[in-house]
């Protein structure tokens, strides 16, 4: 998600943080008086993927001539529809074709709270 601010929107936002660290939308649930949300390990709570992060639950498709491929995240790793697990979407992509394949552009994926399958490579980089 993408939220467009004008220039002295984005200075009053940056003068708020107190640190790199602190983020824009750390800086926004203060001001809206939010509580602060508790840093999420991307370890245990899903899968990065060239900066897009893909939480536990998240569901992976992919057609390949003519079949169509399910694959998911659990526990940080990504699980085909038969139980193999996989260290990379390309190396889920390389066992279905058997040639190498940018994983990012071959698996679409749903995740939790997601009402449509969107291309991995499409997806917004995750900021931490």
């Amino acid at each position: 998600m993408q939220i467009d601010v004008d220039f002295d929107v984005w200075k009053a936002l940056t003068a708020r943080r107190e640190a790199e660290a602190v983020s824009y939308n750390d800086v926004l649930r203060e001001m809206l008086g939010l509580a602060k949300r508790k840093a999420v390990n991307t370890r245990t709570a899903g899968y990065s993927a060239g900066g897009r992060h893909l939480p536990n639950g998240t569901e992976l498709k992919a057609e390949y001539k003519g079949t169509v491929y399910l694959a998911g995240i659990e526990n940080g790793k990504i699980l085909s529809a038969g139980g193999k697990s996989f260290g990379s979407l390309s190396a889920a992509a390389r066992d279905i074709t058997g040639n190498n394949v940018n994983g990012l552009r071959f698996w679409r994926a749903k995740r939790p709270g997601d009402d449509q399958w969107l291309l991995v490579a499409g997806l917004p980089a995750a900021h931490q």
